[in-house]
């Protein structure tokens, strides 16, 4: 039986794959491709690689035919975190108690008043009444704050890439794991001191576009569905926001997935 893996990566992560420990690989402008074949070197069966963003509207949702045939021809579907301990009650209520910030600290203590009422507002325009969220750590808040997830994913108006490959390799009893754990995910915003959070979480709410033009989430998402892997790059690599963590966010955690992907890949013969 063939053994084949389907890696599947946040695109943000994926699109600065790291060479060496200073030099990290820039896409060609011709390289426009979520879905990439890693084969050769010693490898017996082909894996394969796939950029994923997390939300996206359903109506720009898409799976290319080739796509689908990788995850249906994959013995093994690999996530960041292997979505099924996601499902895990011990595990969720352990995330919860991780993303709440040390000594008792509240958003209002590491922001402006004026920069407070603004996270407070658009937070109530979501139907989240900040005083419930008032001590997470604003990385964590900050997932939510480029759109309205919960009431988006409940009328059907957002998907998630995520749980649709999930129950793609459900329906085919595909075998799940993980790159990393939910764990290390969360201990990654405490490598980030949380006055430097709270203004990443300022800035992402600003960086809607009041008027309805445009914002940084549309453009990713355009970039994102002509496949334009250089163009992703760039935009990341401009995030303000991200600032000097853009190693311990994006590159390291690439150095680190490197050589998990590589014991996977081997691990069985064909």
């Amino acid at each position: 039986m063939r053994k084949i893996l389907f890696f599947l990566c946040l695109i943000s992560f994926v699109t600065g794959p790291v060479l060496g420990q200073d030099q990290v690989y820039k896409p060609l402008p011709s390289e426009n491709a979520l879905l990439w074949k890693i084969s050769g070197n010693g490898l017996q069966t082909p894996s394969y690689l796939y950029g994923t963003i997390h939300m996206i509207d359903k109506d720009d949702f898409f799976l290319t035919d080739s796509t689908r045939a990788a995850i249906e021809g994959a013995e093994k579907v690999v996530f960041e975190i292997d979505m099924a301990d996601m499902n895990n009650i011990m595990t969720q209520l352990g995330l919860l108690k991780d993303a709440m910030m040390k000594d008792n600290l509240t958003l209002r203590d590491l922001i402006s008043e004026e920069d407070y009422a603004l996270v407070k507002k658009h937070f109530a325009d979501m139907g989240l009444p900040l005083i419930f969220f008032e001590r997470m750590k604003p990385m964590f808040l900050s997932m939510f704050a480029e759109m309205d997830f919960s009431q988006a994913l409940g009328s059907g108006e957002m998907v998630s890439y995520e749980m649709e490959i999930m129950s793609l390799a459900e329906a085919g009893k595909k075998e799940t794991g993980g790159l990393e754990t939910a764990e290390y995910q969360m201990s990654l915003f405490d490598s980030i001191p949380y006055t430097d959070q709270a203004q990443m979480l300022v800035e992402a709410i600003k960086s809607h576009d009041p008027d309805g033009g445009e914002d940084d989430f549309d453009k990713m998402v355009e970039l994102y569905k002509a496949q334009d892997v250089a163009g992703m790059a760039d935009m990341m690599s401009g995030d303000d926001s991200i600032g000097s963590y853009e190693d311990i966010l994006l590159h390291q955690r690439n150095r680190n997935w490197i050589p998990v992907m590589e014991k996977m890949m081997a691990e069985k013969p064909c």
